[in-house]
């Protein structure tokens, strides 16, 4: 049982937002548990390719078994909305001690052996916080960045819509009693009752609040609602965000029938697709095709002015252009 003592104007200070950061992170629990996360199936499967080709053993070591994680991969967030950019910048500032600490009580709690990557790093862990920073980045560019972000981003933005209105309309009663079933809000105290036994064995605690603001923190790759292993951190709880579900939907593909006519079925629903920036790969996975047969016709169409290139990391992004928007408006 973990409580959180609130004074009279700590419910003023609490906040609610969303960390790019946390949500990269926990992603990789995603493949860690793949059944715990169908909502998750197609989005690991289409970054299969971009995964390998990254430091995929300390990628892999950085969720536990049991799909814990050290306490510095997510840093509470400092302001509203943050940057991914600025959040990781927080983690690599992390002192190499806290650094080699929160993986040691990670790993402990879960009760699993460390991976030799980390045992690695820990003999001497001057070089842990920012080569974690580094491999982060790569798969925020190479497999996160380009089409599951602004999805994810979506379903956020609208769990926070959600928790403002019940705020608004029930008080801080409604609001926590909303968040997840492990908590609950009784006379200026609320309780997060974590039913894992390895959480239990760390044993309850207080933390007051005592103006430094509480964080709720939605996540789409959680489960049940928990806060940080280390009891010195500041206030912070993770909760399950509304909508996980909508992350594992495939909206259907709306293709006018003019515009099919116009520029051929293919590239028609290439167009359509393209209302946000997308690689070959990941428009290959969508459409089940094969990445070539989508390169020519992503060629064809950015020689028509249809389609912008640009790089991230490496890959290249298409998006459409003014007049391929105008072009696929009916669509969209």
């Amino acid at each position: 049982m973990f409580e959180f003592s609130f004074g009279v104007d700590d419910l003023a200070t609490t906040w609610i937002t969303y960390s790019p950061l946390q949500e990269a992170v926990f992603t990789l629990r995603a493949r860690r548990r793949p059944a715990a996360y169908p909502h998750y199936r197609r989005w690991t499967a289409s970054w299969e390719d971009g995964y390998r080709s990254l430091d995929t053993a300390l990628l892999d070591a950085l969720v536990t078994p049991r799909v814990w994680v050290p306490d510095f991969l997510t840093p509470r967030p400092a302001v509203r909305r943050p940057s991914f950019e600025s959040e990781l910048a927080v983690l690599a500032r992390t002192p190499p001690a806290e650094a080699a600490a929160d993986f040691l009580a990670a790993y402990r709690g879960d009760g699993a052996p460390l991976p030799p990557v980390v045992a690695e790093l820990l003999d001497d862990p001057a070089e842990l916080p920012a080569r974690c920073a580094r491999v982060l980045a790569a798969y925020w560019e190479r497999c996160l960045l380009p089409q599951w972000w602004p999805r994810a981003r979506a379903v956020l933005e609208a769990d926070l819509a959600h928790r403002g209105r019940m705020f608004a309309e029930r008080g801080a009663e409604g609001l926590f009693a909303d968040l997840a079933p492990e908590l609950s809000w009784r006379d200026g105290v609320l309780r997060l009752d974590d039913p894992d036994p390895r959480v239990r064995a760390l044993g309850g605690r207080c933390t007051r609040v005592a103006g430094r603001g509480l964080v709720l923190i939605p996540a789409l790759c959680g489960g049940r609602a928990h806060t940080v292993i280390s009891p010195d951190g500041p206030p912070a709880i993770s909760y399950p965000a509304r909508g996980q579900a909508l992350l594992g939907e495939r909206p259907p593909l709306r293709v006018p029938d003019a515009l099919a006519e116009l520029i051929g079925p293919p590239r028609a629903r290439l167009l359509v697709l393209l209302d946000q920036p997308a690689s070959t790969t990941a428009l290959a996975h969508r459409l089940e095709v094969t990445p070539g047969a989508v390169s020519r016709h992503l060629s064809a169409l950015a020689a028509a002015g249809l389609l912008t290139r640009t790089r991230s990391g490496r890959s290249v992004l298409y998006a459409r252009s003014a007049l391929g928007d105008s072009l696929a408006g009916g669509g969209a």
